[in-house]
């Protein structure tokens, strides 16, 4: 089997070992703050909330994140649970309807070793993937091309949600 690298991938996680976001945290930050735009915040639920990707593998990355702050997958309650799952099938159905990917990536990270950039804090990700939507450019160019303007997609998708879940 042969593997590609991608190193560049390393300087963006080890960007979190320093912590420069109020607590140390970029999701509880971004859960605390009021202006969603700039947090990229898309959906705010009880015990679980949803924001846009910084540093989307595709258009339309969405994280799906417990309000509380745990690493521990095993602690989650049968709320946090249940509404974690609402917002992933939430999640398909919007970036569904607003760009029709051929298919979907979910999934979670469970420590450093694991994957996770952001591994003091649960999240899971949903990247919609689409037929052809790997090629050279991340591997030789290190440029990974997002086409769709990020301010624009998270009104989109905050309308979306909203329509959804009312």
């Amino acid at each position: 089997m042969e593997r590609l690298f991608s190193p560049w991938r390393s300087s963006y996680i080890e960007s979190f070992k320093t912590p420069t976001e109020k607590n140390g945290c970029v999701f509880c930050t971004a859960f605390e703050g009021t202006d969603d735009d700039a947090n990229l915040v898309i959906w705010r639920g009880k015990h679980v909330f949803v924001v846009m990707n910084k540093y989307p593998y595709n258009s339309g990355h969405l994280l799906i994140i417990p309000v509380r702050h745990t690493a521990d997958f095993l602690s989650l309650s049968a709320e946090e649970s249940a509404e974690s799952i609402q917002l992933l099938q939430t999640a398909q159905k919007a970036l569904t309807e607003l760009s029709n990917p051929h298919g979907f990536n979910i999934g979670m990270n469970l420590g450093r070793s694991a994957g996770a950039g952001i591994e003091d804090h649960l999240h899971w990700h949903i990247v919609p993937r689409w037929n052809g939507d790997t090629n050279f450019m991340p591997t030789l160019a290190d440029v990974k091309l997002v086409s769709e303007d990020m301010a624009k997609q998270r009104v989109s998708l905050n309308a979306l949600f909203q329509k959804i879940l009312g």
